[in-house]
C-alpha cells in the first residue's frame, strides 16, 4: 500500500477546517459531525505525523509551527481534490461529447435538426467526426458513434435508430428529358450512377429486375457525392431515403419511379455498455431516438427484408 493510499484524509479535513476557524466547535459545525469526531481526527493526524499540530486553550487553539507549515500544502490538496471531482462530475452531464458518424448522414440528415438538440441542451458541446472505420473506443475519446449496418459490432452495445429505404433519384432536368420510369425495363434510358454503397445489382434483385446490366463509369464510395452527381444531371443514383428527403423537398432531385426497398440495414447507436452510463451520451441518445422515431418512412410502395 502506497503512502497516498494511506493519507488520512478525513483527519486532514478535519484539519483545515479547525485551522480555517480556530475553534473544535466551529470545525465540527463547518463539516456537520460532533466536536468528539473532529477531536478524535485531529489526534489520529497528530499521532500519524508524529508531531502536535494545534495548542489547546480553554475556548480556543492556535497552530502550531509544525501545524502552519502544514496548512499551505493541505489546502492546495483539498481544494484540487474538489476540483478534480467536480471536474469528473461536470464531464458526466455537460462539455463535450465526440460522435464519430458517417458524413452523409451528418451533411444531409442531422445538421439540419441539430439546433433542436442545442436548444434543449445548451449545456453539452458536441464535436463530431465525420468516418466509416470502427471506433476503437479504447485508444480514442469517442464517446459514441452512429453506423450504418446490421447492429453487431463486436464488445459493443448498439441500439436502433433509424430504418431505411432505398429508391432511385434524378434531376429534374434529366427526367423531363427521358421521361417517368414506369416499368423496370425503362431502367435501360438512364445512364446508372455505380455507388459502392448501393450497388444497382442489390436493389434490382430485390425488385425484379435485370441484375446484368454492365455500367461504365466511376464508382462513387461516398453516398453525399453519389447524390451531387444525380443533381447535376449525371444519371440516376440509388438513394437512401434519409439522405434524399431534404434534397426531394427542395425539388433538387425528383423520383422517376415510386418503387422502394426497405433495407436489412439501419443506423445504430454504437457505443460500449458504460458510455450509455454518462448522462450527456443518455441525453444525445434519447434526443437522437426521439427524432429519428419522428422522420416519416417515403411514400410509394415499400417492400420488407427479404
Amino acid at each position: 500500500m502506497t503512502d497516498a493510499v494511506k493519507l488520512p484524509l478525513n483527519a486532514l479535513r478535519a484539519f483545515e477546517a479547525v485551522a480555517a476557524h480556530l475553534s473544535f466547535t466551529g470545525a465540527a459545525q463547518s463539516l456537520q459531525v460532533t466536536t468528539a469526531a473532529v477531536s478524535s481526527h485531529i489526534k489520529a493526524l497528530e499521532a500519524y505525523l508524529e508531531t502536535p499540530l494545534f495548542v489547546r486553550h480553554s475556548r480556543r487553539v492556535r497552530l502550531t509551527p509544525q501545524g502552519a507549515r502544514l496548512l499551505p500544502g493541505v489546502q492546495r490538496g483539498l481544494n484540487e481534490l474538489i476540483r478534480a471531482v467536480d471536474q469528473l462530475r461536470q464531464d458526466r452531464t455537460s462539455g463535450q461529447l465526440n460522435i464519430s458518424l458517417l458524413g452523409a448522414f451528418l451533411q444531409k440528415w442531422l445538421l439540419p435538426r441539430l439546433s433542436d438538440f442545442h436548444g434543449r441542451h445548451p449545456e453539452i458541446d458536441l464535436r463530431f467526426s465525420a468516418s466509416s472505420e470502427l471506433v476503437d473506443f479504447m485508444q480514442t475519446d469517442f464517446h459514441a458513434a452512429v453506423r450504418y449496418g446490421s447492429g453487431e459490432w463486436p464488445d459493443l452495445t448498439a441500439e436502433r435508430m433509424l430504418d431505411d429505404w432505398v429508391f432511385p433519384v434524378a434531376s429534374p432536368a434529366l427526367v423531363a428529358t427521358l421521361g417517368p420510369i414506369e416499368t423496370l425495363g425503362d431502367l435501360h434510358k438512364y445512364p446508372l450512377l455505380d455507388s459502392a454503397s448501393e450497388p444497382w445489382a442489390h436493389w434490382l434483385r430485390r425488385v425484379g429486375g435485370d441484375t446484368t446490366r454492365v455500367e461504365h463509369g466511376p464508382v462513387l464510395d461516398d453516398s453525399a457525392a453519389v447524390l451531387a452527381a444525380a443533381e447535376q444531371g449525371q444519371g440516376l443514383a440509388l438513394a437512401r431515403w434519409s439522405l434524399v428527403a431534404g434534397d426531394l423537398a427542395a425539388g433538387r432531385l425528383v423520383r422517376p419511379m415510386m418503387q422502394s426497398v426497405r433495407q436489412d440495414h439501419a443506423y445504430y447507436f454504437v457505443a460500449p455498455a458504460h458510455h450509455f452510463e454518462l448522462p450527456k451520451v443518455r441525453r444525445f441518445r434519447d434526443w437522437l431516438k426521439e427524432v429519428c422515431r419522428q422522420f416519416p418512412p417515403p411514400e410509394g410502395e415499400r417492400l420488407e427484408p427479404s
